[in-house]
């Protein structure tokens, strides 16, 4: 994934739903906040986070130190190192915070804090180090926990809170290391939940909070007023690496689940669907008069699948999981892969405007399953559908355009003109026209009677490589 630094810009057309269940209570009566509650929960809780020194093999090239270009800066491991222009390996001191959350020494942290390191030094709130080492460290959602070697007894871990019950404008505290300067105490509110498609790890569902954060803060925790985790503080939007009032933490149900699996397993194993997913844009809901934009498209299920066992099919809409609405394909692929292998997940599924009541025994995720993402389209613009060429499937076309064997029907485009309807709307060569509106093409002539036949609207399933995607078309 690619982990280039973000920009507030990026993060305006953002926007997360305020759900009935809050517009409720934001009609009750709200709990009195004091300074004295605030002081005495950070008073609390700073005895639970710690410092983290890592110590770490650096390869140095004559560009100068690899860290002033890293994107893991802005995550916050602090300005140091080694000097320019040297080539020998180096040896690379970074801070972090992490979070005791058991009495025998468990701590949370993130991922990036603790890669590659050679050893770990962590430092409580009154001057005492302790050697830690690495039980297990989950990329995917940058998530890592550590084992104190020899914790002393009087450890005072933070309990871990239920980061769902979270609401838009609830205070929280953020304490860390930031630039080196231990056990930093700042507070804001939860400016956003859900945060996904951030870009920064694979699995991302983000608290968002203008709580001061800066480099050294990663791994740190951010806690609710009544001094329960609710995240773990992970990394920031801004223009000049510093705080600029977009933080990020991992929630900490997903937190959590990750620590039990890694602590259990030694791995994080998460559930499998088997489905290639798009979000449901206003073309399609009107090409496939769907009652409304919510959910997730499926554009493709795998063969012998937990959705193919379980009778999910291509052109279905799943609506909700477990009761759950579903927002968009981050949030379904974030959910699927919570619930774990062998979670029987029930969903509500729209199949040709009609909704049906599904359950599906999920499978495992493993690193081949993984690659088969959600593929979000170009979106269709008006005009009329020209320059798109297309010719039946032959052995030099297969070749040409590295067709899957098992694409036995469907028309390949061929060429389009630029500025096209097609073009505009994302249609590339090498395409494979499967369906038009959602009826199965097999030749030049079905396809182009099909699209006479149509409406304003022209709903193309897509095979582009090993993807499937749905795309539309406005005459």
């Amino acid at each position: 994934m690619t982990k280039k630094t973000m920009t507030v810009a990026a993060l305006v057309a953002l926007a997360i739903p305020v759900s009935s269940a809050a517009s409720r209570r934001f009609s009750e009566a709200a709990t009195p906040v004091t300074s004295d509650a605030i002081a005495n929960v950070a008073e609390k809780r700073v005895l639970a986070v710690v410092n983290i020194s890592t110590t770490k093999a650096m390869p140095m090239g004559s560009g100068g130190h690899p860290l002033l270009n890293d994107p893991f800066f802005r995550r916050f491991f602090g300005p140091g190192g080694p000097p320019r222009g040297q080539s020998r390996p180096q040896r690379e001191n970074s801070l972090g915070s992490g979070v005791i959350v058991r009495q025998n020494g468990i701590i949370l942290t993130n991922n990036h804090v603790i890669e590659k390191a050679t050893s770990i030094r962590v430092t409580l709130s009154d001057g005492r180090d302790f050697d830690a080492e690495v039980v297990g460290a989950d990329p995917k959602s940058d998530v890592a926990v550590l084992r104190m070697k020899k914790p002393p007894k009087d450890l005072q871990p933070i309990p871990l809170g239920n980061s769902d019950g979270l609401r838009l404008g609830e205070m929280v505290v953020a304490i860390g290391n930031p630039f080196g300067l231990g056990h930093t105490v700042t507070m804001g509110i939860v400016s956003a939940k859900g945060r996904a498609n951030v870009g920064i790890v694979d699995y991302e569902d983000f608290i968002q909070t203008d709580a001061a954060i800066n480099p050294g803060n990663s791994g740190g925790a951010l806690i609710d007023l009544q001094g329960r985790l609710v995240g773990i503080n992970t990394a920031i939007a801004s223009r000049s690496g510093g705080y600029q009032g977009i933080g990020f933490a991992v929630p900490s149900n997903m937190a959590r689940a990750v620590m039990k699996s890694l602590l259990k397993h030694g791995r994080v194993i998460r559930g499998w669907l088997g489905v290639a997913i798009q979000p449901v844009t206003k073309d399609l809901q009107r090409a496939m008069n769907l009652p409304t934009t919510k959910g997730v498209l499926i554009s493709d299920v795998m063969q012998d699948s937990p959705a193919a066992r379980g009778g999910i099919k291509r052109g279905d809409v799943i609506l909700d999981l477990a009761g759950e609405l579903i927002r968009d394909p981050a949030h379904l692929r974030n959910r699927i892969a919570a619930a774990g292998s062998g979670a029987r997940v029930r969903m509500t599924v729209v199949r040709r405007g009609k909704k049906r009541q599904m359950r599906v025994k999920l499978g495992e995720l493993d690193g081949d399953q993984a690659r088969a993402t959600s593929e979000q389209p170009t979106k269709a613009k008006s005009g009329h559908l020209a320059g798109l060429t297309v010719e039946n499937i032959d052995a030099r076309r297969r070749q040409q355009y590295n067709i899957p064997r098992r694409i036995k029907a469907g028309v390949v485009v061929s060429e389009v003109e630029p500025n096209s309807a097609a073009d505009r709307a994302g249609v590339q060569a090498g395409d494979v026209l499967v369906e038009v509106n959602q009826k199965s093409v097999r030749s030049i002539a079905a396809f182009k009677q099909r699209y006479r036949q149509s409406g304003k609207r022209t709903l193309l399933l897509i095979q582009r490589g090993q993807r499937t995607l749905y795309i539309v078309l406005n005459k």
